[in-house]
């Protein structure tokens, strides 16, 4: 694994755990730490991790964008401006595409790009304590570089336009209940819980989380009928990958009684 200035990485087996690590700033996400970012993802992604765990270091998550140096620093100059902030862009959309789970561990502030970065991560655990906000309102513009998109597509209309148009924070608590986290914990329970996702997700096939997240993807943009269609189509697809384990293995091995697999899962032989 490579050493990394602003990001701390480690690879065990199927886990692969990303540490934001500028805590005297709030894991404030700095022009290094996005070329950092970037390397890291296509690190994580050429070892086919299964799961991929994304943390502050310190007392924050993430407290957004460093507005120094991504923004006012570089504003003059227009293409120093879109050579900062391209890396940004790059890694944003790498963790939203990522072919393994995504997991958010959010143990303090997550404002502007860090609430971004939870949003678009597949399951987030929050501290119950964390505090979450849009707070670019407050200096003249709206939520960009795809923090509207996390927004809208968490949240309900009403409660993300309160948000993006008052500036006005929620804790982790809320988070959950407003869509934007999965569950929410006590801080000093939150090691603990992730560990628990964590060991729930790595136990399950690598082709098959794959395949669930992009079902999932695309049926959000077609109809029932058509849904019907691509899931069965990507079905045989996963089959055919797998050499039709879930039949020749899993089902087999139920119907033995072996396994129970509202309770178990299953160790597929042929994942890829």
């Amino acid at each position: 694994m490579s050493q990394y200035e602003c990001v701390d990485l480690t690879i065990d087996g199927d886990l692969a755990t990303v540490v934001l690590n500028r805590p005297e700033k709030r894991n404030c996400l700095s022009p290094t730490l996005h070329r950092n970012m970037v390397d890291a993802l296509n690190e994580v992604a050429a070892e086919k991790c299964k799961v991929l765990v994304i943390a502050g270091a310190g007392d924050a998550f993430s407290a957004g964008m460093d507005l120094e140096q991504c923004f006012l620093e570089p504003f003059d100059d227009p293409e120093k401006f879109n050579e900062i902030n391209q890396p940004c862009f790059e890694w944003f959309t790498h963790l939203r595409n990522f072919p393994g789970v995504t997991v958010a561990k959010v143990n303090g502030w997550a404002f502007g790009g860090g609430w971004e970065i939870a949003s678009i991560c597949d399951i987030v655990v929050a501290a119950e304590e964390s505090v979450w906000g849009l707070s670019e309102i407050n200096f003249g513009i709206f939520p960009g570089g795809g923090a509207t998109w996390s927004y809208a597509h968490n949240m309900t209309r009403k409660q993300a336009l309160y948000y993006a148009l008052t500036g006005n924070t929620l804790t982790g608590k809320q988070a959950v209940g407003l869509g934007l986290a999965t569950m929410a914990v006590p801080l000093a329970d939150l090691d603990a819980e992730v560990d628990k996702v964590v060991a729930d997700l790595v136990g399950k096939g690598r082709a098959v989380l794959r395949k669930t997240k992009e079902v999932y993807e695309k049926s959000l943009q077609m109809t029932f009928e058509e849904s019907i269609d691509w899931e069965m189509a990507k079905m045989w697809e996963l089959s055919r990958e797998t050499n039709d384990d879930w039949i020749r293995t899993a089902l087999k091995s139920f119907a033995k009684r072996e396994f129970k697999p509202g309770l178990q899962s299953y160790k597929l032989t042929n994942d890829v």
